[in-house]
């Protein structure tokens, strides 16, 4: 008997949590410039709040953005670039991971290495362009980019309600996608950044859920060839722009579960006793 009562206060939890996904708020566009896709980015950033200063501590609402371009010409390219540097030497809130080799920011002009991924290829200045000038961003050795949320300035999980990048050269639908986690790791859904033929072209999506959703984890999939030598399907990464994280909290659902589980516990001790 208590076995079933567990089971069913278990199918009322996962059941109350699958309640609490919505449907998600998508907001995208694309084009030959900055100009053509700048409403609907503008659009996003209203919708999350104000832009909150690049310092430890969660302001609870509000957004943080990264443009890449305060980055140092010591961490720009030919160098890496620390995967923790928007947490800890400039918190943001976020750490990145990749199956790949690391990660790097482009160079500026006045730095002399080539702009715009040119040290890695010297056709990508001609492929790329930029949102805001002049940095962009990539994984290397990988097309997967993992963006890990986390209180910033700290090592405590956090967890967004919205998240949305700007990428160049998107050229083939289906090959440049957001995939949202929870907490747990489960995902909350893929979804395709707009294409546009051409060079220099410009590509945003973001992604915003409404309905208790947290998200631990954004896992980018910035097209289907690394940047690398000959690689001229390539994608890189301008702008991200995503909601204060918040230290991560037990979703209601998983609540519900684990206040089943301990009930059933509780009951097993006293029939026992």
């Amino acid at each position: 008997m208590l076995r079933q009562q567990h089971l069913c206060l278990c199918a009322l939890a996962v059941s109350f949590a699958g309640c609490l996904t919505g449907a998600p708020i998508l907001l995208s566009g694309s084009g030959p410039n900055a100009a053509a896709i700048q409403p609907t980015v503008d659009l996003f950033r209203t919708s999350l709040g104000t832009l909150n200063p690049n310092v430890s501590g969660s302001f609870g609402t509000g957004r943080r953005e990264i443009n890449w371009d305060g980055v140092p010409d010591a961490l720009s390219a030919p160098n890496n670039l620390p995967a923790n540097f928007f947490n800890v030497n400039s918190p943001r809130g976020v750490v990145f991971s990749t199956p790949g080799s690391g990660f790097a920011v482009s160079a500026n002009q006045a730095s002399g290495t080539p702009v715009e991924f040119g040290n890695i290829d010297p056709g990508y200045p001609g492929i790329f362009g930029v949102f805001s000038s002049p940095r962009l961003f990539t994984a290397l050795g990988s097309t997967i980019t993992d963006v890990n949320f986390f209180v910033p300035g700290s090592t405590t999980a956090a967890t967004t309600t919205a998240f949305g990048a700007v990428f160049t050269h998107v050229t083939t639908a289906g090959s440049t996608t957001l995939q949202f986690f929870n907490p747990l790791g489960t995902s909350l859904g893929t979804f395709n950044v707009p294409s546009v033929a051409g060079n220099e072209t410009l590509s945003f999506l973001g992604v915003s859920f409404n309905a208790g959703e947290q998200v631990g984890r954004v896992r980018i999939t910035s097209g289907s060839q690394i940047l690398a030598a000959g690689n001229l399907n390539a994608v890189a990464m301008d702008d991200f722009i995503y909601a204060e994280p918040n230290a991560t909290i037990p979703e209601p659902g998983t609540l519900l579960l684990l206040s089943a589980s301990a009930m059933f516990f509780a009951a097993g001790r006293v029939r026992r006793s």
